[in-house]
């Protein structure tokens, strides 16, 4: 009879598990980065097809996406600060999907009808569709910023309570499956693509999208009746405050005020701001100029945050070409990797990432969140200090003699350049071809490796500490920030974040020499030294000489300038 009990009480346990509004958001979460995965690796390899294997739109799509981000993160963030969290959420996923399903079914047109597409109107209503695309596509990836923010940095919060434990978890659980989704989803619709065709790779992706989208707008609506503390935002009638105090109690012995009190000054000069310029007094000026002025107010507010340098510092690490992107993905070809390696090297860096949100909760629970990141960042420096070697390494192609405006300059005049059987050559041989084409007899005829296995032995290893230190500076921004500015703050943290990618490629385009990448990585941990430098200052001024101290426990980061909502326990 015991044993039934337990038993059941096991079977109900497991099924609690499986229908709380954790698991549900985990659920939710996997099914809308799976599609965002897909997409974002399908709409690059489609413009690239449809442009004559030119990167040309596929180098504008990114120009757009991140210029949108960077000029209307903030404005985005004002709107998920002013609508109720329901709302948002069910307008990001469906503005979402239904763009990326619109652009799906825009392909599969331009895919089918190509010949004729180009022959009418002289091929202006081809490039129509070409910006089409890029301006639904562009809408998608506005979209899911907005969702982003408000999932994984609102909603996540309230479902955790006030349990900064459950919070961690909860963060790492969720780059776990971003992590894992990163590599699955482009897989699969890499493999529908290669044995099926373009036109069948757009409709599968429009075809689950569509599905996800029922799906997870159910389960939107589950996790928001599972926790009423959803329904209540802050600004909003202090009635209904009681049922959030009930929902996730604070104590106020800890804090010497509620949650509500605490952020109850900064909502009372909102409110008494909207009542001051009510709808019908506004002037037509205003209303036009008000997009500027809540842009200023959100990087103000940025500014003024007391976690103002960690935000910074995981921006920093953002100019950095030692990421597995295309950039280093085209090095690695020029010296001689092929796509199996790097598959490979790709799935370890992966595998890498979820060590280090493992080791996160596992740090925190030791050190502290503040502490954490410290460690996470001298935990990256050091892997990142093998790239540095790898740039002096034997088979290190540096070469600062060579003008990095050589490629640029060479198509502009017209040179004539090597066939690509001897680039190839020279590429394997690390050495130079003669006059007639062969290679020169005094090089090595072997190429040396040990620099790009330095170079992405030190990337892999450096995850650890990446993903570690990025998932401390997102609690730390969720806990110390008040709920009625998590969005506008968020959403200048991802402009932040754009803005330093935008300038990474940027040093790229001035570089694009693979002679001139060991200065790239150079540059790059100078940054991320910069970024990390950003992050000591803020823990120094927050623990003091205590920074050193793995026992000692840490104290609120707020200050009196700038209350939070939660009982901050680092």
């Amino acid at each position: 009879m015991e044993n039934s009990r337990a038993k059941k009480t096991c079977c109900e346990s497991v099924q609690d598990f499986f229908t709380s509004a954790k698991f549900l958001i985990y659920l939710g979460h996997a099914l809308s980065t799976w599609g965002d995965r897909m997409w974002n690796f399908a709409v690059a390899v489609f413009l690239v097809e449809l442009y004559g294997n030119s990167l040309l739109l596929t180098a504008v799509y990114g120009l757009v996406v991140a210029g949108s981000v960077l000029l209307l993160g903030a404005i985005i963030g004002d709107w998920v600060d002013r609508n109720p969290r329901l709302k948002v959420a069910q307008m990001s996923l469906i503005v979402q999907n239904s763009c990326v399903i619109l652009c799906g079914i825009i392909l599969m047109v331009v895919f089918r009808f190509k010949e004729q597409l180009v022959e009418a109107y002289n091929g202006w209503l081809l490039t129509t569709c070409y910006i089409l695309v890029i301006s639904i596509a562009n809408m998608a990836n506005l979209a899911s910023t907005a969702m982003s923010i408000t999932i994984q940095r609102d909603w996540v919060v309230v479902v955790a309570g006030q349990d900064s434990s459950k919070l961690a978890d909860m963060n790492a659980t969720v780059r776990i499956i971003d992590q894992l989704t990163n590599i699955l989803a482009p897989m699969l619709v890499g493999q529908i693509m290669a044995f099926g065709s373009h036109f069948i790779g757009c409709g599968f992706i429009s075809g689950w999208n569509l599905f996800s989208m029922f799906l997870e707008y159910t389960l939107l609506w589950k996790v928001y009746q599972k926790t009423p503390a959803l329904a209540v935002k802050g600004g909003q009638k202090a009635e209904n405050q009681q049922e959030l105090k009930q929902l996730s109690p604070v104590k106020e012995s800890e804090t010497g005020q509620s949650p509500e009190e605490s952020s109850q000054p900064l909502m009372n000069a909102n409110v008494a701001a909207v009542k001051n310029v009510a709808p019908k007094e506004r002037g037509c000026c205003q209303q036009v100029t008000e997009p500027l002025r809540t842009f200023k107010a959100g990087w103000k507010a940025y500014y003024n945050q007391s976690i103002f340098f960690a935000g910074m510092s995981l921006a920093f690490l953002y100019m950095t070409v030692l990421g597995f992107d295309c950039i280093t993905t085209g090095y690695a070809y020029t010296q001689g990797l092929n796509g199996s390696v790097l598959s490979l090297l790709m799935g370890a860096s992966a595998v890498s990432g979820i060590c280090g949100t493992v080791a996160f909760t596992w740090v925190r629970k030791k050190c502290g969140l503040v502490r954490t990141g410290f460690i996470s960042g001298v935990a990256q420096l050091s892997c990142l200090m093998l790239c540095v070697f790898s740039v002096f390494a034997p088979g290190s192609p540096l070469d600062l003699s060579v003008s990095p405006f050589q490629d640029v300059y060479s198509h502009l005049v017209g040179e004539k350049t090597l066939p690509e059987a001897e680039q190839l050559v020279i590429a394997l041989t690390g050495g130079n071809v003669t006059a007639t084409g062969a290679p020169s007899q005094e090089l090595p005829s072997v190429k040396s490796y040990m620099s790009v296995s330095l170079l992405f032995a030190g990337v892999i290893a450096a995850r650890v500490g990446l993903w570690s230190f990025d998932l401390t500076v997102t609690q730390l921004i969720q806990e110390n920030v008040i709920e009625s500015e998590r969005g506008v703050i968020n959403g200048v943290q991802n402009s932040m974040n754009y803005l330093l990618d935008l300038l990474h490629f940027i040093m790229v385009i001035l570089a694009p020499n693979p002679e001139a990448f060991g200065l790239l990585v150079i540059i790059s941990v100078s940054f991320v030294a910069a970024g990390h430098a950003m992050y000591f200052y803020f823990a120094f001024k927050s623990l003091g000489r205590r920074l050193f101290l793995c026992c000692s426990p840490e104290p609120n980061v707020e200050t009196d300038d700038s209350p939070s909502p939660t009982d901050v326990a680092v």
